[in-house]
């Protein structure tokens, strides 16, 4: 099938443009169809135990595989006001995790304020980090912050090489990276009974499924250990969805067919059932309401009668809502499955 990416000034294409691409036909059958086949549609909202909030798009990095299409040229970012919303909203509730992430959610004026209102409501707060923010002068005392607060650092680190991370995350990223974790390491972090958390995320470089969680974490473990001394507490293997730059290659490099054939033939109805999005809701910069970060980058917002606004938050209706599909859902639901936690299954 040929496919083009048409639309904006740059090569990425709109969200109007990506789900048509992802809706045309393919040798495959559509997500619902599959979701109807294990008896799982429509798909629907089990609670929310995490509160997922993206404070923007401006990144100190422009990574090939980001599903945000994040970078330092992106403008959008969450006000005051809104992050004020999502307090009032988590305050409302019993919700015990919040999320945030971006872009580099660091970079955002409230962050930091996002970080102490969370922590002073008793929730646990996950930090979406690249790690080599922590680098910036301007967030020179980042790390400590994070640590003071007992936040717990996810990270992305393509791999334990620097050709495969720097390939897939700018030159010299690799090293900065490295950098970054010993300071985190100095401070605690992935030391055994400090309780500060540092979990790493590990993407495949190229278009095919991650390999299992397990023995990739243990090599992580073993490689990083005897390479630089570094200390982490898990790694999460997450596949890479077929949205913004990723779908970009994958159409650009002739592999968009076969991808998606190979995330629909892998499709694990107890992974489906598992999906990240029953658990979580997630809140664009500007406030806007979606059943996960991937359905936010394609707006898909939340649907079928439930509110559409953080300032319209109502737990009740948002509770068991029904979950908006379309074809990039099988991404999360193929072998083993894939979350902001990982595998799945």
């Amino acid at each position: 099938m040929a496919l083009t990416l048409l639309g904006r000034s740059n090569p990425l294409a709109s969200s109007s443009e990506q789900l048509r691409i992802l809706g045309q036909p393919t040798s495959s059958p559509s997500f619902d169809f599959r979701l109807n086949q294990a008896g799982l549609f429509p798909l629907h909202a089990t609670g929310i135990s995490v509160l997922q909030v993206n404070v923007g798009k401006l990144c100190n990095q422009t990574c090939h595989h980001c599903h945000v299409d994040a970078g330092p040229d992106r403008i959008e970012s969450m006000s005051r006001e809104t992050a004020e919303q999502c307090m009032d909203a988590l305050a409302a509730t019993d919700i015990p995790t919040v999320d945030i992430t971006g872009g580099a959610p660091e970079l955002n004026l409230n962050f930091r304020w996002l970080v102490e209102q969370a922590r002073r409501l008793n929730r646990h707060v996950l930090d979406r980090c690249n790690l080599t923010v922590l680098l910036l002068p301007s967030q020179q005392h980042l790390a400590g912050f994070l640590a003071d607060h007992q936040v717990e650092i996810v990270a992305s680190l393509p791999y334990y090489r620097a050709s495969q991370t720097d390939a897939q995350r700018g030159d010299g990223v690799f090293d900065k990276s490295i950098e970054a974790i010993r300071i985190l390491n100095r401070l605690g972090y992935g030391q055994p009974g400090s309780g500060l958390v540092l979990n790493l995320v590990y993407n495949p470089v190229g278009a095919f499924l991650p390999p299992k969680q397990e023995p990739t974490e243990a090599l992580f473990k073993r490689e990083l250990s005897t390479r630089f001394g570094l200390m982490f507490n898990r790694l999460y293997t997450i596949t890479n969805m077929p949205i913004s730059r990723f779908l970009e290659f994958l159409i650009e490099s002739g592999n968009y067919d076969g991808y998606m054939e190979r995330l629909a033939n892998a499709f694990n109805p107890v992974a489906a059932a598992e999906v990240m999005c029953r658990s979580t809701l997630s809140v664009g910069w500007d406030g806007t309401l979606y059943d996960c970060d991937f359905n936010q980058m394609l707006d898909l917002p939340v649907d079928h009668g439930a509110p559409t606004h953080i300032r319209d938050f109502d737990p009740a209706r948002l509770h068991r809502r029904r979950i908006v599909t379309r074809n990039h859902c099988y991404g999360c639901t193929a072998g083993s499955g894939s979350s902001c936690g990982g595998a799945v299954t």
